[in-house]
């Protein structure tokens, strides 16, 4: 488990970190999120202890990540992929960090193997291209077995089985009980597999909830219902603070009930209902509502971009 309590980090009189508190549960793939410069990357080298906070603290597992004696155990970390010598083969970069933990040559093999290195193995990791090298990194995470794994943007570099290969090892190992704390810019591959949010903005805590509910908040609370008996049920829905719109004959959406106060008033009058859902934004136009105020470099509008012309 990760708990950060207060944390806060200050360059000269920037604060990039600011009073952050927030925690990394067991069994949870957390996903950690914001614009370009909120403050994630220096967050999670205050994690390991490669940055110091200037205030606050963060624990690993109950105590400062400097404190372990074996740290490898207890979180693995891919904070950048690129942290290898280029004149090392993956087998002796791997090897290299076992020796540190006393991990056996057997459980070097074994990551090789899950990474999809194996064949590989033997070449310097400064041919790899950006994908083999995101595998790598992965593989290096994972060699103590720990408790706890942290990835800054994995998927970076990967083809589409890759990055297949990176949800569903993370979801594994969540499923395991192990906290896996994700941050990347790629919405559609978080909201498949995050249970939890830690969005973050000028270096500020913004949200820390579940992925449904802050969605489902960005969605408004409608819920959408599909019967054959609309007009009859929609009598039955209407009240004061209750809206109520329709696309279709059989389709209706209602705001101001909840999905299970909607399904019992069906229920008890008999009509069929062949779809109730709470309507929900999608990640990514929810975390751009969100962060709209905390976005360090603001795009221009399509609407005001003219076409960049060659020069006569």
């Amino acid at each position: 488990m990760i708990e950060a309590h207060e944390l806060s980090k200050r360059y000269g009189d920037k604060t990039v970190v600011d009073s952050l508190s927030f925690s990394v549960k067991p069994g949870e793939v957390t996903g950690f999120l914001g614009p370009n410069g909120a403050g994630k990357s220096t967050t999670m080298r205050m994690i390991v202890g490669l940055d110091a906070p200037t205030k606050g603290s963060v624990t690993v597992n109950g105590r400062p990540y400097v404190q372990h004696p074996a740290p490898l155990h207890e979180i693995g970390t891919l904070l950048d992929a690129k942290s290898v010598h280029p004149g090392r083969s993956a087998f002796h970069h791997l090897m290299a960090l076992a020796q540190t933990h006393g991990i056996s040559r057997r459980r070097v093999e074994a990551v090789i193997e899950l990474a999809g290195l194996t064949s590989v193995a033997g070449k310097r990791v400064g041919a790899f291209s950006l994908g083999m090298g995101q595998r790598l990194g992965i593989a290096a995470a994972l060699l103590g077995d720990p408790d706890i794994i942290m990835l800054d943007e994995p998927v970076n570099g990967l083809d589409p089985e890759g990055v297949l290969w990176v949800r569903n090892l993370l979801r594994a190992l969540a499923d395991e009980g192990r906290a896996v704390m994700l941050s990347s810019h790629l919405m559609s591959e978080m909201a498949l597999i995050a249970d939890h949010l830690v969005i973050i903005g000028r270096g500020q805590l913004l949200a820390d909830t579940s992925l449904d509910d802050f969605t489902r908040q960005a969605g408004g609370g409608g819920v959408k219902i599909i019967t054959g008996e609309a007009r009859k049920l929609r009598t039955l829905l209407a009240a004061q603070d209750v809206t109520i719109s329709s696309s279709s004959a059989e389709e209706l959406v209602v705001n101001g009930r909840e999905a299970r106060e909607i399904g019992a008033i069906a229920a008890a009058h008999g009509i069929p209902l062949y779809e109730l859902t709470p309507q929900s934004a999608s990640l990514e136009v929810a975390f751009m509502e969100l962060t709209r105020d905390a976005v360090e470099y603001q795009s221009a509008s399509a609407d005001n971009v003219r076409p960049i012309r060659k020069a006569a």
